[in-house]
């Protein structure tokens, strides 16, 4: 048989049994359509097993062979293993420093979600390492995605060997195609196709999650954990340092204001008319001011210090770049849990240093967010504020939340991406921010710190 007739035949049986497996997935969960006949498929013996760029399923035909032969579940499992590093946007997030752990924890992610379904078409035997490393990922983490469980592995460090043993068993695919691999290599910004690619991904995401919400009444309990995982990766993320931002207030200040007048003009009339300018230089002018400002750290036992601290650095660095701290400030940072606990006033800047250099959590009780207010309110009524422009309140959400609106801006900034937000009221604005996204948004600012000090 010749070299054509075989590869022919090769892409006839592959295209065969990933059409198989595709109909099987679909029957177990019919609001996957869309994706799971996403892709077109590729021969590609120039690598091994199989991976997807996000536009092909790319298949080793042997490979692909060898697994049917061994159990046609597992060809399954794969597939849809690669539908949902597409649905949750794996392959397209930027690869965090650790590049073998962040692999691990997007295959994780997949892996734990399709062992908790449980689908007749995935049912497979899990082993023990399998369960023993889902409980103890489980303990540090409510929900089970690919940045929750990378924070996981960095804080756990399992050695080479173990690593190793971690990615036989929780690595199914091949992740060279992926286009944020090849963005990482390369250092550019992702190209016009993979941002086309990624939209299509997120598409097709937001719309499997409606459909599984607008249907929720039918949906087995098996479909709970793709549900949660969806909703969570299809939140909007709001850069931190973007969100205090807006809490800065628009002032007028007696200040001249060079760029609103046209000096040439100015000029022109004092060299014509002596001591009659054309156009008076205007002598006040608007400026981004972080005047007076309450910062409430819960330090019940749910939120951990270097979280807190994360938070505190990111915040003040924000706070720092303001021009408010050109002249004499009113920021106060409270600890707080079942009670008021501390209360530092800044404020300078070298206030602000100087609290960051000794800070120290005190109080590891529970969680009641109205000792705070109550506290800020009397500090209001004695004059210690006299325009109060907003009040930060860093917790896990879990708490007793105040009756009444307060006369001034209250964020709830939430530590946990799993919180519930029922008791929330509706007058509080709410931003989630978990401890990856903290991390991940030091971490670029140090980057970008680092870069500017290299181009000068």
């Amino acid at each position: 048989m010749r070299r054509e007739e075989i590869t022919e035949e090769y892409q006839r049986i592959t295209r065969q049994i990933l059409d198989d497996s595709r109909a099987e997935l679909y029957m177990d969960q019919h609001y996957l359509a869309l994706a799971l006949g996403a892709f077109r498929y590729a021969v590609n013996t120039q690598m091994r097993g199989i991976g997807t760029d996000g536009e092909s399923l790319a298949v080793h035909p042997k490979d692909l062979a060898s697994l049917y032969r061994e159990n046609r579940l597992l060809v399954n499992r794969v597939y849809l293993h690669q539908v949902y590093h597409c649905l949750f946007r794996h392959i397209f997030k930027r690869i965090r420093p650790d590049r073998e752990l962040w692999m691990l924890a997007c295959d994780m992610a997949v892996e734990f979600l399709i062992d908790a379904q449980n689908l007749r078409a995935t049912r497979t035997g899990r082993s023990a390492l399998r369960e023993r490393w889902r409980a103890q990922i489980s303990c540090r983490i409510k929900v089970l995605n690919a940045e929750g469980i990378y924070a996981a592995l960095v804080e756990m460090a399992p050695e080479p060997a173990v690593l190793m043993l971690l990615q036989e068993e929780f690595s199914p695919d091949y992740h060279s195609l992926w286009p944020a691999l090849k963005e990482d290599q390369n250092r550019k910004q992702p190209p016009v196709k993979t941002l086309m690619l990624q939209k299509k991904w997120e598409d097709l995401s937001g719309k499997m999650m409606t459909q599984m919400e607008s249907f929720s009444v039918e949906a087995s309990t098996q479909d709970s954990s793709l549900l949660e995982q969806t909703q969570v990766e299809n939140r909007e993320r709001i850069s931190y340092r973007s969100f205090l931002r807006k809490f800065a207030v628009l002032r007028e200040e007696m200040h001249m204001d060079p760029d609103s007048y046209d000096s040439i003009l100015y000029s022109l009339g004092l060299e014509m008319y002596g001591n009659m300018p054309l156009i008076e230089p205007v002598e006040t002018r608007e400026v981004k001011r972080i005047d007076e400002f309450v910062i409430v750290i819960d330090t019940s036992m749910s939120v951990s210090g270097r979280l807190v601290k994360s938070f505190l650095e990111q915040t003040f660095s924000v706070l720092s770049e303001s021009e408010s701290f050109l002249r004499k400030v009113n920021i106060r940072i409270l600890m707080c849990d079942e009670q008021v606990l501390s209360d530092r006033k800044i404020e300078s800047k070298k206030d602000l240093e100087e609290y960051m250099q000794h800070i120290q959590l005190v109080g590891e009780g529970g969680t009641d967010f109205r000792p705070a207010f109550a506290y800020v309110d009397d500090l209001i009524r004695k004059k210690r504020f006299l325009s109060l422009r907003g009040l930060l309140y860093f917790t896990d959400g879990k708490g007793i939340y105040p009756a009444k609106k307060p006369p001034y801006e209250t964020a709830f900034i939430f530590c946990a991406e799993d919180y519930d937000d029922s008791a929330v009221p509706p007058w509080a604005i709410r931003l989630i921010l978990p401890a990856w996204q903290l991390e991940e948004e030091k971490r670029l600012e140090d980057e970008r710190f680092i870069w500017s000090e290299q181009e000068r």
